[in-house]
């Protein structure tokens, strides 16, 4: 038990933080370097992210954070390591935000970009832009800042974890 509980929180943890990376490298870096384009590139390269990241390896931490978040709860509760469930419960409870916000907020726009159309075809690029952009790039700072939260509550559990 005592394996499965600190592996569950090892891979909850390394996902989380993969998760808070990405969102976190579209703060940093895309989002500013697309901000100095023209209407028609943001559009075109957000379109081309929107499709490719759709893909195992993100599925995996996306999906995974969530589940081995709750796996490494519920096998803390299990197996006497309660010591451990507030920031697990801090964790879960951050990432479950997240997820609201990339369902309600950021998979909406991303659709409404893809429903655009081609580029190419888009009569007016400036205002499919400011619709997405406006709304997007808050949100997404509003990912990170929820699964850093998450991350650093699961580092406490694990430091906890690592007395009980």
């Amino acid at each position: 038990m005592d394996i499965a509980r600190l592996a569950s929180l090892i891979a909850a943890t390394v996902t989380t933080g993969l998760m808070a990376g990405l969102f976190f490298a579209f703060d940093v870096s895309v989002m500013p370097a697309l901000r100095r384009s023209d209407d028609r590139t943001l559009i075109r390269v957000m379109q081309r992210v929107n499709t490719a990241i759709v893909n195992g390896w993100f599925l995996v931490c996306f999906l995974g954070s969530l589940l081995f978040t709750g796996l490494a709860l519920a096998l803390h509760l299990a197996s006497g390591g309660a010591g451990a469930a507030p920031p697990l419960i801090g964790a879960l409870v951050a990432y479950v935000l997240q997820l609201g916000v990339t369902g309600r907020v950021s998979i909406p726009l991303n659709n409404a970009l893809e429903q655009a159309g081609p580029v190419e075809h888009i009569a007016d690029p400036a205002t499919v832009r400011r619709a997405f952009e406006a709304r997007w790039v808050p949100a997404n700072r509003v990912r990170t800042l929820l699964c850093t939260i998450a991350l650093g509550c699961l580092a406490w559990a694990l430091v906890l974890s690592g007395r009980l």
